[in-house]
């Protein structure tokens, strides 16, 4: 189904960006698992809108309530509701392009799908639809991190033409990261992406950026050959999320550059297990994980709603021009790192569950 994920860790998720709210349905928890609204709200408090001059200037406080699968504080093992209602819906910004496709945005594409779609907000194709991933996402952190120790952070390694500096992926921690409002690591690179996503938003204008992710201490095993190798799925996975335009793992696109000689990682002992010296595979070999940090990079292209003023078509084909109004953010890669994380954290769950069937 379009609104589902998984195999043995499943989500589906439902609500629209000016509707009464957002959430999903998560099966596949283990029974008998400590969880409260608090294990799931500090992913929501990193995602949500308003945290800075650099984001939309929306208000919501986008306060999860878990409606089921949990009495006392613990699991149930039944299907997690959780819900979280919108505050701050303002659908008549959209009055004025109910009739113009938004360029480089969705309308269009459910207009012809469906033949109807939500009059405000971009409706299930809003990066709205992403709490709800998030939520179920955090809850899936929490499993990996209590049963196999898995740590997953990202973080923000462009914005436009600025790059950071190659960062230690086996050291960097999600509070250098929100240590600057870019959720980029790097100090000196950060200020250079908040100054230019600043011009980009005094010009009502908008910009992309890519998200650089790892994911520590999954051990080797996991993934399914052939079609729902781990990579696979986390490609999946990645670019069902809005503005996504590509995904690369380890030393991906640069690696076509390389000689085998240099891009082969030699196997090395590691204290109990075997490892290996360099990683340009990104912690997959075949579709399965070898025991290295699983790491992939996903680019961001820029916000389609923009203010300034662009000539495009209305519905009719008739010639128009689109000052969009609204509330959006100039660069949505701040915002997302936690989206990443935690929809990692979705495929990283089911496959280990599937991994752990066969043992």
């Amino acid at each position: 189904m379009s609104s589902s994920f998984g195999t043995l860790f499943t989500i589906s998720t439902f609500g629209e960006s000016h509707g009464i709210g957002v959430g999903a349905v998560v099966d596949g928890v283990p029974a008998g698992m400590s969880l409260s609204e608090a294990d799931i709200q500090p992913q929501l408090d990193r995602r949500r809108p308003g945290q800075s001059d650099l984001t939309t200037p929306r208000q919501e406080a986008d306060q999860v309530s878990i409606l089921s699968g949990v009495e006392r504080g613990l699991t149930l093992g039944t299907p997690i509701g959780l819900l979280v209602r919108n505050k701050d819906q303002r659908p008549g910004d959209y009055g004025e392009m109910s009739q113009i496709p938004r360029p480089s945005h969705a309308d269009y594409t459910y207009q012809m799908k469906y033949g109807i779609r939500a009059s405000s907000g971009g409706g299930r194709s809003s990066a709205r639809e992403t709490i709800a991933r998030v939520a179920a996402g955090a809850i899936a952190e929490k499993v990996l991190r209590e049963q196999w120790g898995v740590e997953i952070v990202a973080w923000v390694s462009s914005i436009g033409d600025i790059d950071a500096p190659e960062l230690d992926c086996q050291g960097i921690t999600r509070e250098q990261v929100d240590a600057t409002l870019s959720r980029c690591p790097d100090p000196a690179a950060a200020s250079r992406m908040e100054d230019l996503v600043r011009e980009v938003r005094d010009a009502a204008d908008s910009i992309g950026g890519v998200i650089t992710c790892v994911c520590r201490n999954v051990p080797a095993g996991w993934g399914e050959p052939v079609f729902d190798r781990l990579e696979a799925k986390l490609a999946q996975a990645m670019l069902s999320l809005p503005a996504t335009k590509g995904f690369e793992i380890g030393s991906g696109f640069a690696g076509s550059r390389m000689l085998g000689s240099v891009h082969n990682d030699p196997f090395v002992q590691k204290g109990a297990r075997l490892g290996t010296l360099t990683n340009h595979a990104g912690g997959v070999l075949g579709g399965i994980s070898s025991g290295e940090p699983v790491l992939f990079r996903v680019p961001f292209k820029p916000v389609a709603t923009i203010g300034k003023t662009q000539q495009t078509a209305d519905f009719e084909g008739n010639p128009v021009e689109l000052a969009a109004k609204g509330r959006h953010d100039p660069c949505v890669v701040p915002r997302a790192v936690p989206i990443v994380e935690t929809t990692a954290a979705l495929v990283l769950l089911d496959l280990a569950l599937r991994q752990k069937m066969r043992q």
